[in-house]
């Protein structure tokens, strides 16, 4: 019976999003947008789409507050005390809260860490994290002399990497080897720090990663370190999405950081932008997401994780003198940025523009640059390297012998344009309304966007307040994004998350590595994307695993201990 019961929660986990898809073609004439949902549903319905999911509990808990004012608070997160859980779970990534710069000499590539050892770049003053560079740099040693190649010179003081044989008891090996992982982690506790990092440093991977995942969060800190500093750096971006997402009592305001970052879309492998999305998704977008548009958007140009990633940081005018010498680096206008922001940013492909505006707008943004952005520098303009000839972007000419203004003139008439304000309102709406929303509900959310000055609550207040939202034509019309499922899933089961590195990857596996999406689009807000036989089966693979608690790091409650929710209950539905 257990083992049914189990299958039964699965099946609800995976297909809660599917639910209706079969006849979702018939439910999305118009009809059905006009047609309102029973009242006894409508709790339901926020809760799917404003939510991750919801968990046992949470709906009564609405019906207690009142749905209006559930929404309206979801709407002004900062009247919603967070979960203290959350700030727990959040604790041991102190890469979070660090300038991009600090991360880059804290947690360095292996070309900062040979500038260091070459004394460009000075060692990190923490002595814990020196000295854990320090034998980065020995075990790279040792292991380049055994293959032939160069070593990198060893720093001072640098310790030797030690076999385990030379470091540990026969007795003590075998227990890490063959123990359970309360015996591997026991002997590993009964170490001093010093041998500790000997013995992380020395351990086969397979049994650090069996060690990691009975570890306290300490100690897997320090294996996570070992394997690589800048790792560090997204793996903490990524565990803490997964986090916020699964325990935030601001569940809107982490929706929505979501949904912005895939419009503003930053590719975490390119380069410099390892060490710079961090920052961008601490001060460009997470800010931003309910204020003005035109505020979100400045925030996401200046950053220099979206300089970097569309190469903007290297466009210079047209009167600019070409570098001399042999090894001098040829540089020219760079219009990858110019037309993102018209195309995915804010007008739309068919938002009315120009290749001439492409172009123009480029010019504009000539000059918008970063300093040192391998060491995590930050914005810079650079006045001689940008085009003071005059512009013409979408009929309003910009005079000649302008500086940064440009770009933020830019700025401000694509941010007003009534075209911006229809592709923007249509996006919000296809993410929480329907895959293909009403076009008479994109309309009022895109006036409203024009006359609160692209004020993003006021459009979203206008979304809930719609009849289409709360239409049979909206209720579980959706297919949820990798991501979402993942979350959903371990909210409804009331899953604990002790390390979420297995959740990551099995986001991943299900078609979404978080921060990864090469493309400038950010991945899709309609089912299209996600609907296929394979990765329909790979969802009902991970509920079969959640449900029986075979996810590395996480823990769910048995279906029969699962209060306040039932199976194939409406909770288990998301839209």
């Amino acid at each position: 019976m257990r083992s049914k019961a189990l299958r039964m929660l699965a099946c609800a986990l995976c297909l809660c999003a599917s639910t209706g898809i079969a006849v979702h073609a018939k439910r999305t004439a118009a009809a059905n947008f006009s047609k309102q949902i029973a009242r006894k549903d409508r709790v339901v319905q926020a809760l799917n789409r404003l939510t991750f999911g919801a968990r046992p509990g949470d709906a009564e808990q609405v019906r207690k507050i009142g749905l209006k004012k559930w929404i309206d608070l979801q709407l002004h997160p900062e009247r919603v005390p967070e979960n203290p859980v959350l700030a727990e779970k959040l604790k041991p990534f102190d890469t979070l809260a660090m300038p991009s710069d600090e991360l880059v000499r804290n947690y360095p590539a292996p070309q900062i860490v040979r500038q260091m050892v070459a004394g460009q770049i000075p060692f990190p003053t923490d002595p814990d994290r020196r000295m854990m560079i320090q034998r980065l740099v020995a075990r790279d040693e040792k292991r380049q002399a055994a293959g032939g190649q160069a070593a990198l010179p060893p720093p001072p003081g640098a310790p030797s990497v030690q076999p385990l044989i030379d470091i540990l008891a026969p007795p003590q090996i075998r227990a890490l080897r063959t123990g359970t992982p309360q015996e591997r982690l026991a002997m590993f506790q009964s170490l001093s720090p010093d041998k500790q990092d000997d013995v992380i440093a020395a351990l086969p991977a397979g049994i650090r990663q069996a060690l990691f995942a009975a570890a306290p969060p300490d100690v897997r800190r320090k294996i996570e370190m070992s394997a690589g500093p800048a790792q560090v750096v997204a793996r903490d971006l990524m565990e803490s999405k997964v986090l916020r997402a699964v325990y935030s009592s601001r569940q809107l305001d982490e929706v929505l950081a979501d949904f912005w970052f895939n419009h503003f879309n930053v590719f975490l492998d390119k380069g410099a932008d390892r060490y710079l999305i961090t920052a961008y998704d601490r001060e460009a977008i997470r800010p931003h997401v309910l204020g003005k548009f035109r505020d979100l958007l400045e925030a996401t140009a200046k950053s220099p994780a979206m300089l970097f990633y569309l190469d903007n940081w290297q466009s210079v005018g047209a009167n600019v003198p070409l570098p001399r010498g042999p090894n001098a680096q040829r540089r020219g206008l760079n219009e990858n940025y110019g037309r993102e922001l018209l195309e995915l940013h804010t007008l739309g492909v068919d938002g009315g523009y120009t290749q001439k505006d492409v172009t123009e707008v480029a010019r504009c943004f000539t000059g918008w640059s970063i300093n040192q952005p391998q060491r995590g520098g930050s914005f810079l303009f650079t006045p001689r390297l940008h085009d003071r000839g005059e512009k013409t972007v979408l009929g309003v000419k910009i005079p000649a012998g302008g500086g940064i203004e440009d770009g933020e003139k830019v700025l401000d008439i694509v941010a007003h344009q009534p075209a911006t304000a229809h592709f923007i309102s249509g996006k919000l709406a296809q993410r929480f309304v329907a895959d293909d929303p009403p076009p008479a509900l994109v309309e009022r959310m895109a006036q409203t966007f024009l006359k609160s000055d692209g004020d993003i609550r006021a459009v979203l207040e206008t979304m809930v307040d719609s009849k289409e939202f709360w239409s049979e034509g909206a209720f579980r019309s959706k297919m949820k994004s990798p991501l979402e499922m993942v979350v959903s899933a371990v909210r409804a089961s009331n899953g604990n998350v002790d390390f979420a590195t297995g959740l990551v990857n099995q986001v991943a596996q299900l078609g979404e590595p978080l921060y990864r999406k090469q493309e400038p689009t950010g991945y899709s807000n309609t089912g299209n994307e996600w609907m296929n036989s394979a990765g329909l089966m790979a969802r009902m693979n991970f509920a079969l695993q959640l449900a029986s608690n075979k996810v590395p790091g996480v823990m769910v409650e048995k279906p029969e201990n699962s209060a306040g929710i039932a199976l194939g209950s409406p909770e288990f539905q998301k839209k």
